[in-house]
């Protein structure tokens, strides 16, 4: 830990930056050992400075890859992917596959739940919700969730290019 995120040793492999927190974005690979991870990163919050835990996992509920980390209720925000992920994410015919989705994310031990999406068509392969819909449609179906957190978008590249976060900012 002296050498990362917060640690004050010499060798830190970020130079002078100091993180105050480790995100999960885990798609891939094993299922194993990240509740232990979650635990273990979680103790540093004892020792001091919160150190916070995040995850962006993908729609599917439950959500394979990390589920058992999701269940330990030490993740502050999870920024769910609602992208890349047909059966439950934004249809302009049907946002219940969204909505149901969504509700079932809710019932997770975390402190908020944010709305993960494309800040532009092509920033995702499937996904993207245009302005109109995520305010008037989607929004007014899932704010009232009291671990609502907001929206999350990938990517600051794409959001630049298209000013989506700007355009939704006041109904977010």
């Amino acid at each position: 830990w002296t050498d990362n995120p917060r640690g004050q040793s010499s060798s830190r492999p970020l130079g002078d930056a100091v993180l105050d927190g480790i995100d999960f974005d885990i798609e891939e690979g094993t299922t194993q050992h990240w509740d232990e991870l979650a635990r273990y990163l979680s103790g540093y919050s004892k020792q001091g400075k919160k150190v916070y835990l995040t995850a962006a996992p993908q729609c599917p509920f439950p959500y394979a890859w990390m589920g058992g980390a999701l269940k330990t209720g030490l993740f502050d925000y999870v920024w769910v992917q609602f992208y890349n992920n047909p059966p439950c994410q934004y249809s302009s015919d049907n946002i219940a596959k969204l909505v149901n989705a969504w509700n079932q994310w809710n019932s997770i031990p975390a402190t908020k739940i944010f709305l993960g999406l494309p800040a532009a068509p092509n920033a995702a392969g499937s996904g993207f919700i245009p302005v109109a819909d995520l305010t008037s449609k989607v929004l007014p179906a899932i704010k009232s969730s009291a671990k609502y957190g907001g929206v999350m978008l990938w990517s600051k590249y794409y959001d630049d290019r298209t000013g989506y976060s700007s355009s939704i900012k006041s109904s977010v």
